[in-house]
């Protein structure tokens, strides 16, 4: 199993800590300065899609790095929790981390905080739906995989009965664990809307990863307020399918306080909050359909592309288009993809194998030839046809020959040793006649 790295996706860049402008507005202020400065309430339609719906029935997930528990923006936001990094509490509501433990709390808040009372302090966009804090662990935070928490965060999730579950986490790498292709398509086929950020240039990701890459996600990039793509606090690629603030974001801290921050970790939760408001207006629709309403109603931006642009997807989310009754054109499968699909083209030795396809004909194969009988069975001792053909005659001329040689010469040796002695009596017989 490849090891996964993960990383919060918006490590915070320029954090300025808003003291006490949460709880002590001055009194001559007509308008409370929290609420003037979340521009992105009228900026995107939030605050006339609230004349339709503020999200009640509607469940969000926060899979980050827990809410906490004190701050009065979350009074009654909070209705469920789980830890799945085995150092948490056990309902999630105790910050994980030693660096991003405030991170879950600044996400939960931009998605469906309550503010602080009379029409005061941070309010989130979707202010009436319910949030469900799961904490996990990020590094040496915890010893338990972090592929394996967002398996059990997913689970966790889509049982307890959210609506839309939000992931401001990347993993800096486009492929994921193949254990997550399960948990995902878990949430996909229990018609759970699932938002995650797309990362951020500041924190050293230049392109979109894991699991904004994932089939089926809706991945969020971000824009600055004028809605130009953000340089630092956004990334690119092609399965961004909406674009959010991600510059100049508030957020509730642990301990009450407020900071302005950046990253898509902001931008998810904000079209987390849409979508709930989408899912609260339309009840009818599925989840495709809620994310095909939310991107075939979202503002075009000067200079993107036609179709899925890398850097703003497919525009700029609108909440009151999304919330509105304009027509639609109904879909019948994700438009962000096919999960189930693309496990069944990428990981063929796991799929099962599909049901009711059509099936080919058969394939004739000629005939084989029939098989020569079996030889008798005789004794090894005995000689075969193989062992006398290859083995026994040539021996057998071998030897033969190398007899004829033994003998032939043999017989030369005799008829050289006869003549030798033949001629020896004539030469003695010579030297014995010669006078003396």
């Amino acid at each position: 199993m490849r090891r996964v790295v993960a990383a919060v996706a918006s490590v915070v860049v320029g954090v300025v800590v808003l003291t006490g402008a949460a709880t002590t507005p001055t009194p001559q202020d007509s308008v409370d300065p929290v609420r003037a400065s979340q521009y992105w309430l009228d900026q995107y339609g939030i605050t006339e899609a609230w004349k339709t719906t503020r999200g009640a029935g509607q469940k969000i997930a926060i899979i980050d790095t827990g809410i906490a528990r004190g701050p009065v923006e979350f009074s009654g936001a909070v209705v469920g929790g789980t830890d799945v990094s085995g150092v948490g509490a056990a309902d999630g509501r105790t910050p994980v981390g030693a660096v991003d433990s405030n991170h879950g709390s600044w996400v939960a808040s931009l998605a469906a905080s309550r503010g602080t009372g009379d029409g005061k302090g941070m309010i989130g966009v979707a202010p009436d739906a319910e949030l469900l804090s799961i904490s996990v662990g990020f590094g040496s935070v915890t010893s338990k995989s972090f592929t394996e928490q967002i398996v059990d965060a997913m689970h966790w999730a889509v049982d307890q009965g959210a609506t839309v579950i939000n992931m401001s986490l990347t993993t800096n790498t486009l492929d994921w664990d193949q254990s997550w292709d399960e948990a995902f398509q878990y949430a996909f086929d229990h018609d759970v809307v699932v938002v995650v950020a797309a990362g951020n240039r500041g924190s050293g990701t230049s392109r979109v990863g894991a699991p904004a890459t994932i089939p089926g996600v809706l991945a969020v990039g971000g824009v600055d307020p004028s809605g130009t793509a953000s340089n630092d606090a956004s990334t690119q690629g092609i399965t961004i399918g909406l674009s959010a603030p991600s510059e100049r974001l508030l957020g509730v801290s642990a301990d009450g306080s407020l900071v302005q921050w950046n990253g898509t970790s902001g931008a998810a939760p904000i079209v987390s909050g849409i979508a709930a408001l989408v899912r609260a207006a339309h009840p009818d629709l599925d989840a495709d359909n809620v994310l095909n309403r939310l991107i075939r109603t979202a503002k075009s931006t000067p200079g993107a592309g036609s179709g899925q642009d890398p850097l703003y997807g497919y525009g700029l989310v609108d909440a009151a288009a999304a919330v509105s009754s304009v027509s639609v054109p109904s879909v019948s499968s994700n438009p962000l993809g096919d999960l189930a699909e693309w496990v069944r083209l990428y990981r063929r030795a796991n799929a099962p194998a599909p049901t009711g396809a059509a099936t080919s004909a058969p394939v004739e194969i000629p005939a084989l030839p029939p098989v020569e009988s079996a030889p008798r069975a005789s004794s090894p001792l005995l000689p075969t046809r193989d062992s006398l053909l290859y083995g026994t005659l040539p021996l057998a001329g071998a030897t033969l020959a190398a007899i004829m040689i033994t003998l032939g010469v043999s017989a030369a040796a005799r008829r050289i040793r006869k003549a030798r002695i033949s001629r020896e009596p004539s030469r003695t017989t010579n030297q014995e006649s010669l006078p003396s």
